[in-house]
């Protein structure tokens, strides 16, 4: 029987960077977030994670130094030959590591960004690089009808690498069915998706389930949204976890694992007692009688959007 972890994977957005917006955050990493700290916090949960069975790494050119402290641990660790990498461009961090940074990252879906930001990820990741997605590609950005754009892409196809997008805001499901149309080549361009799911955030299920029956591979985002779905968080969710006997960060784990058309469920944790707990949810399932309670929490997408928008960085 496979090993339940095998089916989530590690992203470093929440870990890599000084400050973020998922709620509790602040508590577990304390004051202490100078650049060796946070590395040093980072290698211990990769050693974690590839201890606890999870071969799928998530990185981006926007998580801080995420992509510098990956390949860190994949040097100290020559061993490590069964990991497969994901990143993403699109966004730059200029938060110049700091806390109180007017912006933390500016999004830029242009070709010079994809050529610039592609260069500074092969210098550091190289070949092990197994997935590189447009970093929340909307409608309005242009990018999904940017042919120069998707030539490049092509490339990247062409020499093995699998070229995806990662989505958010309330129209996902829209992003998601636009990418399936582009096709380079006569070949399909995206074939992976990495979007947020979660109970609270549950709309672009039907979509991704077109996606993966098209071929693509599927990785869920941001389902504990973003603390939400964390102790203390959501009372709702809390509740109905606790009804059920489980912590809610487990329930939202089964709950994602619980679809068919999910490949990777990413965790984001910034401690290792933290990503513990999440990956004990991998072996949780959600009670069919629960399933009508949890599809109440869901949220229209608008608001829960709108929401995480105004959720501060810290």
């Amino acid at each position: 029987m496979p090993d339940p972890a095998s089916r989530l994977g590690l992203g470093l957005a929440a870990i890599a960077r000084p400050a973020y917006i998922t709620s509790g955050r602040a508590e577990r990493l304390g004051a202490d977030r100078d650049v060796e700290t946070l590395r040093a916090r980072t290698h211990e949960l990769l050693d974690a994670g590839h201890a606890a069975g999870i071969r799928y790494l998530d990185v981006a050119r926007s998580y801080g130094r995420a992509e510098e402290f990956l390949a860190g641990w994949l040097a100290a660790h020559p061993e490590i030959d069964d990991v497969e990498i994901g990143s993403k461009w699109g966004y730059r961090y200029v938060g110049e590591w700091r806390m109180d940074a007017d912006r933390h990252e500016i999004k830029d879906h242009s070709l010079d960004a994809f050529t610039e930001q592609y260069a500074l990820t092969g210098q550091l990741l190289g070949d092990r690089l197994g997935i590189y997605h447009v970093h929340s590609a909307t409608l309005d950005t242009g990018v999904l009808d940017d042919a120069r754009v998707h030539r490049a892409l092509a490339h990247l196809r062409d020499r093995g690498i699998r070229v995806g997008i990662s989505t958010s805001g309330p129209e996902q499901a829209d992003a998601v069915r636009r990418a399936l149309d582009v096709r380079v080549g006569g070949e399909p361009l995206f074939t992976s998706f990495q979007s947020t799911w979660n109970p609270l955030e549950p709309s672009a299920g039907p979509a991704l389930a077109e996606a993966a029956d098209a071929g693509a591979r599927v990785i869920v985002k941001e389902v504990f949204a973003n603390g939400r779905l964390a102790p203390g968080g959501d009372a709702a969710a809390v509740a109905l976890a606790d009804r059920l006997g489980l912590p809610v960060d487990q329930l939202a784990v089964a709950a994602a694992l619980a679809n068919p058309w999910a490949w990777r469920v990413l965790l984001g944790p910034v401690d290792t007692a933290q990503l513990a707990s999440n990956v004990a949810g991998a072996a949780r399932t959600v009670p069919a009688g629960a399933a009508d309670e949890l599809a109440a929490l869901a949220e229209p997408a608008e608001a829960y959007w709108a929401a995480r928008s105004a959720r501060p960085w810290s």
